[in-house]
């Protein structure tokens, strides 16, 4: 068989047609090089998904399996993410890789917002958003083999809104039988027109005039054109009421699924042992929506319900959050997360296994409060892999942050014992993208280091044996960055009482070969969260930094993730000193080093981390002689009334949250207290702002308050406004023209 050119040799081979320069001791400072090295590292793609295909028996006894990937990468000519397919063939004996190879070369994916192959292979189904004259529609198809069999204009049907396409409710799932299939949708609205819209039809009688009148009433209602829907916040601004939908593939007839309680938003959805009914997740929507982006601590249920007689099941307790369930190979049993509710955003979960047959639930692994002497953290994940279980249903595999990296650690459900697969590892970064029948798909980077793709099996329960990794789609390595941990421990005076003897980290990366004597600016990055972690993965924005001639320091203050319980509750009430004095003393530790040029110090930050960096410049006035902050939280007290999560404001700030809480004045002065706003009078350093105009998370009036502020104390400030862009600005012309602009302010502000 031919060998394929990886997607990374081609990369490569772009590359050595020009002369790239080595790491010189000045920083690069010309627009125009600047976005060359932008646009070459923007080449490098990241990976979103792969799938295992069935087991195949060659005709010469060999068995092979069909790896399908999906990847993304950024396209600034067309400035969109674009996203592209390749497939694998991967030879084994069910034990080990025999033989690897890619299948042809990339496509690129339009159009799809969901697809999925059938359990047996057979058959893919794949949701649709095209444009049929001027209109959007969606189409749910059917493809067997080389033939589209099935094309069902859902828009036309009317049976629900839109398919849900996000991570948090979506779902696309064949049953076990392969007769139906299973996703999420808006729930159908009735159309509202205005009190005096009329319509005159052409009518031959009376009667016929009654009888239409009747039809028109029950399909609108008048007078609720403007009548506010909730929504679920950041990134899911369209996400207001979901439904579960069942298509019947042979009768071609979609129906929602009744017995889902009104006071609960389904979603996570899966078929149960037997087709039976319906396993999802439910959050309580009362009285009020609040932010679910990134905020797992929503309160939560495991339910089932029932498809013969609607009955609707309650699985889990009523008093937790509960997200991301899978059901083992063996169909008996099924893991999920859990934390509780209100409190920090992102926590230590548990991991816990419900028994369909028995009716019992079990922890598998509890909330660690400190790391074990093993080394082990806790489990910190967003959400599992699609699939994550052994063949065996007896194990499950969990890609999470441990201290400053992300292993993958395997997780033995009868015993609750924990193995690392990776903490040998050199690379800082590595996720599970798939398991099936013991084939894990994975995806590896390091800060020098993009994505690669790699397969391996995992090893028998009681094996000593290490995985051996097989690569698929190698990249290719930068080998003028250099990466490394370091540990700090607070000085005593900064040590928490409540929470003592914690201490914290931050990767540190610079540029390797600098001349002897010359000294490399540094930027301080203090992550968001303030409840997440910066690992030591490939970060496009890090990297031209780096080859700029930058060194960066990544700091995971205390409250970071995967450090343990206690360290994420020692910051409630603390922030505005606690992490801003982690990320001071990082920092004056590592000038120490003669490495590093001390008046050419900036920090840049997103979200809470723009929070710290504005702290920062207030807290220790012209230490750092630029600052950029994006989205940045400005004050607590002016946010809790207008963003989509009013209870972070409370639970950072130290206080307890409900609903129907209202803050006294004593609650909003210690929120003001603790934010940047009250040490604008002390800052010296020049601002860049860059603010996302549909931010919902930190609305975009806060960078605009910390704008004016400054603005009338003289101080040079300049802000960057992105329409369509929310919290992240991720989108390409704004991350592109972000990044551009904030390379050349500091490089500015430096005087380099």
């Amino acid at each position: 068989m031919r060998r394929a050119r990886s997607i990374v040799e081609s990369i490569g081979l772009f590359l050595a047609t020009r002369t790239v320069p080595a790491m010189e001791s000045q920083v690069m400072t010309n627009a125009e090089e600047i976005a060359k090295l932008y646009r070459e590292l923007s080449l490098f793609p990241s990976l979103s998904r792969a799938d295992v295909g069935p087991v195949i028996t060659s005709q010469y006894g060999g068995k092979y399996s069909n790896i399908y990937t999906e990847w993304s990468q950024r396209d600034l000519e067309r400035n969109e993410s674009v996203r592209f397919c390749r497939q694998y063939i991967v030879f084994h004996d069910d034990k080990s890789v025999v033989y690897t190879g890619a299948s042809g070369n990339c496509t690129e994916i339009k159009g799809e917002v969901l697809s999925k192959d059938s359990p047996s292979g057979e058959m893919k189904a794949v949701v649709r958003e095209c444009s049929v004259k001027g209109e959007e529609k969606q189409f749910l198809e059917i493809w067997s083999k080389n033939i589209k069999v099935k094309s069902i204009n859902l828009t036309a049907l009317k049976k629900h809104g839109k398919v849900y396409e996000d991570e948090q409710f979506g779902s696309l799932v064949w049953s076990h039988s392969e007769t139906h299939l299973l996703y999420v949708a808006e729930k159908k609205r009735p159309e509202a027109k205005s009190f005096f819209e009329t319509e005159v039809p052409d009518l031959s009688s009376i009667e016929d005039e009654e009888e239409t009148m009747k039809v028109e009433k029950k399909g609108s209602v008048k007078g609720e054109q403007f009548v506010y829907y909730e929504d679920w916040g950041e990134a899911l601004v369209s996400k207001s009421c979901p439904v579960l939908c069942v298509m019947d593939i042979e009768g071609n007839n979609v129906s929602v699924l009744e017995g889902v309680p009104d006071s609960i938003s389904p979603g996570q959805a899966f078929w149960a042992p037997g087709d039976t009914g319906v396993v999802f997740v439910g959050w309580w929507h009362e009285p009020f929506r609040l932010g679910l982006k990134y905020c797992p601590n929503r309160r939560s249920s495991l339910f089932y319900v029932d498809l013969t007689g609607g009955k609707c099941e309650q699985l889990s307790s009523d008093a937790s959050a509960v997200y991301s369930p899978r059901l083992s190979p063996d169909q008996c049993r099924i893991v999920y997360l859990e934390c509780s509710v209100y409190g920090p955003h992102m926590q230590c979960n548990k991991l816990c296994m419900y028994d369909w047959y028995t009716k019992k639930t079990s922890v598998v692994v509890d909330v660690i409060g400190r790391p074990r002497e093993d080394g082990f953290t806790g489990i910190y994940s967003s959400q599992l892999s699609p699939q994550c279980w052994s063949a065996d249903s007896q194990r499950v595999v969990v890609a999470c942050p441990q201290r400053s990296r992300k292993d993958l650690l395997v997780v033995d459900t009868s015993t609750g014992s924990i193995t690392s697969l990776t903490a040998k590892s050199e690379i800082g970064n590595w996720c599970l993208l798939n398991i099936e029948r013991d084939l894990m798909v994975v995806s590896c980077s390091s800060p020098n280091c993009p994505p690669s793709l790699r397969v391996g099996f995992l090893p028998g329960k009681d094996s000593q044996e290490e995985v051996v990794w097989i690569t698929l789609e190698e990249s290719q390595a930068l080998p003028e960055i250099d990466w490394q941990i370091k540990t700090f421990t607070p000085p005593a005076d900064q040590d928490n009482s409540q929470y003592p003897g914690l201490d914290f980290e931050a990767v540190l990366i610079k540029p390797k070969g600098v001349k002897d004597g010359v000294k490399l600016p540094l930027i301080v990055l203090p992550h968001g969260g303030p409840h997440s972690v910066l690992v030591a993965e490939w970060l496009l924005s890090i990297s031209v930094l780096c080859r700029m001639g930058f060194a960066l320091l990544l700091v995971n203050y205390r409250g970071s993730l995967g450090y343990g319980q206690d360290n994420i509750l020692s910051l409630l009430g603390n922030v505005g000193s606690q992490d801003v004095k982690d990320v001071q003393f990082a920092v004056e530790s590592v000038l120490q080093s003669d490495e590093f040029d001390m008046q050419k110090v900036a920090v840049l930050g997103g979200s809470h981390g723009g929070f710290l960096a504005c702290h920062l410049i207030g807290q220790y006035p012209g230490f750092y002689k630029a600052c950029v902050a994006r989205n940045p939280v400005i004050n607590l007290a002016s946010m809790i009334g207008s963003t989509d999560i009013p209870d972070w404001c409370m639970v950072e700030a130290g206080y307890d949250y409900s609903p129907d809480c209202l803050p006294d004045s004593a609650v909003w002065e210690q929120m003001l207290n603790k934010s940047p706003i009250k040490y604008v009078p002390q800052v010296q350093t020049p601002v860049l702002l860059t603010l996302g105009e549909d931010d919902k998370r930190v609305p975009n009036k806060q960078g605009i308050e910390y704008y004016k502020a400054l603005k009338a104390k003289n101080i040079p400030v300049r802000l960057l406004w992105y329409p369509g862009n929310n919290h992240s600005l991720a989108k390409v012309d704004a991350e592109s023209d972000g990044f551009m602009n904030i390379a050349l302010w500091i490089t500015q502000h430096l005087s380099l």
